[in-house]
């Protein structure tokens, strides 16, 4: 089942018909319908008979990127340390912080660190000294998620710019906005964020890598994720 803009073509014609329709299921017969944008890339001419079982947008099987992402988070605890991501936002706060104001983070004579911030001088000052030595390899770990994603949705370019501003099951639900799918985009990620300090974790460290060391923590924090996910996924999004 593909959800898309459709474009129809007939077996032995060259041209083809807009059909604007969503969420056909394709068959394999003499009438099959296409995604327009696959239709124009694949430049189909005459003869065209095909089966299309997944969306047009899927450019890596999700059981190979789930394999995949197992290998990297199993080597990651296997020769550095487990991967965590949310902690980075809050070293990135106090190394914004510390910029403005020297007195937030300091070191004594010996080398240790602390905060006037209770918060970063938990773990014996162990997130002052991270936001005042930001080389270190959590925070480029992060930093390089970013660049790495951005680099794949810009190398994908069967998604038009358009379609990465505001996907097409937002567009559904919520209507074309930019501006109102990106406001939508920081909520969420707030919220997110803000849930994932409050357990100490969010879906890298507690739930992947914390599983992966069997932690009752991470399956607890992985049953509350999903139960809290998926109701509110059918709520948000019950149109595409």
């Amino acid at each position: 089942m593909i959800r898309n803009n459709w474009g129809k073509v007939n077996k032995g014609n060259a041209g083809w018909q807009g059909g604007g329709h969503l969420g056909y299921e394709l068959t394999k017969s003499k009438q099959s319908r296409i995604p327009t944008a696959a239709f124009k890339e694949l430049n189909v001419v005459r003869n065209v008979e095909c089966e299309w079982e997944r969306d047009d947008h899927m450019t890596l099987d999700w059981k190979i990127g789930g394999v995949a992402l197992g290998i990297v988070f199993f080597a990651a605890v296997l020769l550095v340390k487990p991967i965590g991501v949310s902690t980075q936002f809050v070293i990135l706060d106090a190394i914004a912080w510390n910029a403005v104001d020297e007195t937030v983070i300091s070191k004594d004579a010996e080398g240790k660190y602390t905060s006037s911030n209770p918060y970063l001088a938990k773990s014996k000052g162990k997130y002052a000294k991270n936001a005042d030595n930001p080389l270190n390899y959590s925070f480029v770990f992060v930093l390089a998620m970013a660049i790495g994603a951005a680099a794949s949705a810009m190398m994908r370019k069967r998604d038009s710019i358009a379609e990465r501003q505001v996907p097409a099951i937002w567009r559904a639900n919520f209507g074309d906005s930019v501006a109102k799918r990106y406001v939508g985009a920081f909520i969420g990620g707030f919220i997110v964020l803000y849930g994932a300090r409050l357990a100490g974790g969010c879906t890298s460290g507690h739930m992947m890598s914390g599983m992966m060391q069997t932690s009752l923590s991470g399956y607890v924090f992985a049953l509350g994720a999903f139960a809290a996910a998926v109701p509110t996924a059918l709520i948000l999004f019950k149109r595409g």
